[in-house]
């Protein structure tokens, strides 16, 4: 099974992908948010690239667990592309993640600058492996 994630931002959506035994995940690119909700020819490449049975979600989440504020516009655009896919969907937390994919990225050598694209597919990896190693478990 491969798992498709999507960290939804409101302006870049980052995207990750595993491998055909949901066991690694992989950061794939960043897409404008617009293309991505809009299905367009951009986001169904990937899909066509990818071939996902499954789409993860990141949801926002408080560091005390709770739905952060915007969970619920998340959620929503979520379901939509869910839908425009025919794919399953669940949610992963995403706590934490866009600040652990920078400072990956800056132990790499990467400017602020030359991070901007590649922080949300590095953090879309990264709740995505999260998600696949508890369903190890």
């Amino acid at each position: 099974m491969r798992v498709l994630a999507l960290d939804i931002g409101e302006v870049r959506v980052g995207v990750a992908v595993s491998d055909p035994g949901a066991r690694v995940a992989s950061p794939v690119c960043v897409l404008p948010a617009a293309e991505v909700l809009a299905h367009a020819v951009t986001f169904r490449r990937v899909l066509e690239d990818w071939e996902p049975d499954l789409l993860v979600c990141g949801l926002p989440r408080t560091l005390a667990g709770e739905e952060g504020p915007q969970a619920e516009r998340i959620r929503a655009q979520a379901e939509k592309i869910a839908r425009s896919c025919g794919l399953p969907l669940e949610f992963a937390d995403e706590r934490l993640s866009s600040a652990e994919a920078k400072r990956i990225l800056r132990e790499q050598g990467l400017s602020e600058r030359s991070m901007r694209g590649r922080v949300d597919s590095v953090a879309a990896s990264l709740f995505l492996q999260s998600w696949l190693d508890a369903r190890q478990t």
